[in-house]
């Protein structure tokens, strides 16, 4: 059964970007596993709902689920290149191969694959910046055999099948005449070479898997869902083909004060009554440290206040978004007898309606009976 993102995330398909925004950071604290004790169905349900909304939270990709489904985005549709085996080169190498054009030659060294690793940031080293050491255990060419395969004094031939082509063509009729069609050579695996003595190390691959720890430099102002690529930095090729790319996806922990929107900082000042009707200057602390807040008299629950530059950096240029401080006002839950008596005054000197006292259990007691 395809998999529905949107009940993943908790929301229906009309949901707003705010609301599919505020869903996932609910879920993640929740399934985050710092929160869950690293508990491995947790941990398995956190990476499906980052996976839903790295999708629904992109435009151009939400509008391809909502009409082809996972696959639509995950790249398993079939492409103009999947209908025509390979893209357009193929295509012209079908219609004219047998009209006398010579087939390309593949063989040679082939590149190793692309590979994907999660990297993991705190809030703070995702706005800022930060320096990550990875291990990894990955292909890497021979030392034996210099990455060729062959064992010591022998080297590779030239494969009998393909005849150092790499791909063999397989040619038959349709109504445009003769078609021609290319597949990589099973017998030399597209190389065009075959090892009659391999390397005992690699076992003529040309590759051994090590261990492998490099440093990986995350640029100041990445965002949850952003990839680094690292080119060359992936599994070397066999038989000294060039490495492919590491691809490093980042998981950014939402942070207990400040929320990202974009470039800028959203958080919570919470003052009390007093502090709003009468004005005050607290302290607040930023992600550079300490701030002193204006909050003028008669300040309404709600109210912004916009620190320029406070935010986070932009990733592709320069300077910093915004943080913007909504101001909380609490009401008070337990107030002492002298502190009800002021509020009691103050309402009667403004003509407010409020409740009666609460004169406790006995009286009530005493009121219901008496």
């Amino acid at each position: 059964m395809a998999t529905d993102y949107y009940a993943l995330l908790g929301v229906t398909p009309q949901a707003s970007d705010d609301d599919i925004k505020r869903a996932y950071r609910r879920m993640a604290r929740e399934l985050h596993p710092d929160s869950t004790g690293g508990d491995a169905a947790a941990e398995t349900r956190f990476k499906e709902v980052t996976r839903a909304y790295e999708v629904l939270r992109d435009p151009e990709r939400r509008a391809r689920y909502d009409r082809f489904g996972p696959d639509g985005v995950d790249g398993t549709l079939p492409g103009a290149g999947d209908l025509f085996g390979g893209g357009l080169g193929d295509l012209f190498d079908a219609f004219f191969s047998g009209s006398g054009a010579a087939p390309r030659r593949r063989g040679g060294p082939v590149r190793g694959d692309d590979t994907e690793i999660v990297l993991e940031l705190a809030f703070r080293e995702a706005v800022f910046g930060t320096s990550r050491e990875l291990t990894l255990d990955t292909p890497v060419g021979c030392t034996t055999c210099q990455g060729t395969g062959a064992r010591a004094g022998t080297t590779a031939m030239r494969c009998p099948e393909c005849q150092g082509a790499g791909e063999l063509h397989r040619v038959r009729q349709s109504i445009l005449g003769q078609v021609v069609t290319a597949m990589p050579c099973r017998r030399c695996g597209g190389n065009g070479e075959v090892i009659s003595s391999p390397c005992s190390d690699c076992r003529g691959d040309g590759r051994v898997t090590e261990e492998r720890t490099f440093t990986v430099d995350v640029p100041a102002g990445v965002d949850h869902a952003s990839t680094l690529r690292l080119s060359g930095r992936g599994p070397a090729g066999p038989r000294g083909g060039p490495p492919g790319d590491l691809y490093v996806h980042l998981a950014v922990r939402p942070d207990d004060v400040f929320v990202r929107s974009g470039v800028d900082l959203q958080a919570d000042l919470h003052v009390s009554i007093a502090q709003a009707a009468l004005g005050a200057t607290p302290e607040f602390e930023t992600l550079d440290g300490t701030e002193t807040l204006a909050v003028h008299p008669g300040t309404q629950s709600g109210h912004l206040i916009r620190l320029r530059g406070r935010g986070v950096p932009h990733v592709r240029g320069r300077g910093r978004g915004d943080l913007v401080v909504q101001v909380v006002v609490d009401t008070p839950t337990q107030l002492s007898k002298a502190q009800e008596d002021l509020l009691r005054r103050f309402a009667a000197e403004s003509g407010e309606d409020v409740g009666p006292p609460d004169e406790g259990l006995m009286s009530r007691l005493r009121s219901a009976f008496g």
